[in-house]
């Protein structure tokens, strides 16, 4: 730091808002995932003691799911915003996210409430675009989409219109809500598979040309902010450019 300037290893301004260095391990992202984690045996047991059929835990157990939920929005905001993203963020976020959902999926299904081949496909979807994201980590970054957005929106809304103990009539909107949630998820599940084959495809013929051309010394380039992702740079869980898949 030079007259109050923040600067970078290579002497550099460092550019506003963005850390110098690494992000600390704890910090308000981070503990928002781990509550997300620790609320999901608390929705789970809660859905357990309710059988679907007390309405009173009913509603705690929905209470938990949501509240859980939201945590995934706000800790990726917070880790965005203030630079905060970290490698044990990257990691549990993403696996915390599908535990929640799909906890909630298998528990509906397993009391009768929706169908096994939904949570067989939407689970199968999930975590297959998790295994893709860890696929072609290293050769750069898929961004989110607006449809990735859309399911993850809708997926929680129906969770919650199952667990919620609606009326008959309001409750007959629960399937329609699914419904629309499914064709969501499978629709950008095949569009996810599409851009990681592209990503991983340019990747491999990059990283084969650089390796071509390149003399002793020589790298190739490197994109950074003004350019493409750079490879192993927020690369998932907190950092919005891998999640919402």
């Amino acid at each position: 730091m030079t007259d109050g300037t923040v600067v970078s290893e290579k002497g550099e301004p460092a550019p506003v808002g963005r850390r110098v260095g690494p992000a600390p391990l704890v910090n308000a992202a981070n503990a928002l995932t781990v509550a997300r984690i620790v609320l999901i045996p608390i929705f789970v047991l809660l859905t357990i003691a309710s059988d679907l059929t007390h309405p009173g835990l009913r509603i705690a157990a929905c209470v938990a799911f949501f509240v859980a939920a939201m945590t995934d929005l706000v800790d990726g905001w917070i880790a965005r915003t203030w630079d905060l993203v970290t490698s044990f963020g990257k990691v549990a976020d993403p696996i915390a996210d599908k535990a929640l959902t799909g906890a909630a999926f298998l528990l509906l299904s397993s009391y009768g409430a929706l169908p096994w081949w939904v949570t067989v496909v939407i689970l199968a979807r999930e975590w297959g675009v998790t295994a893709l994201r860890f696929w072609v980590i290293r050769h750069g970054v898929i961004p989110a989409s607006r449809g990735g957005k859309i399911k993850t929106a809708l997926q929680t809304l129906a969770i919650v219109w199952y667990l919620w103990p609606f009326d008959s009539s309001l409750a007959q909107a629960g399937p329609w809500l699914m419904g629309a949630a499914l064709i969501v998820t499978v629709v950008t599940g095949v569009d996810y598979v599409a851009r990681a084959l592209r990503l991983r495809r340019g990747g491999i013929l990059v990283h084969g040309a650089a390796g071509q051309g390149a003399g002793p010394g020589d790298a190739a380039p490197d994109h950074g902010p003004s350019g493409g992702a750079v490879p192993g740079r927020g690369t998932s869980g907190q950092d919005q450019s891998t999640r919402d898949h």
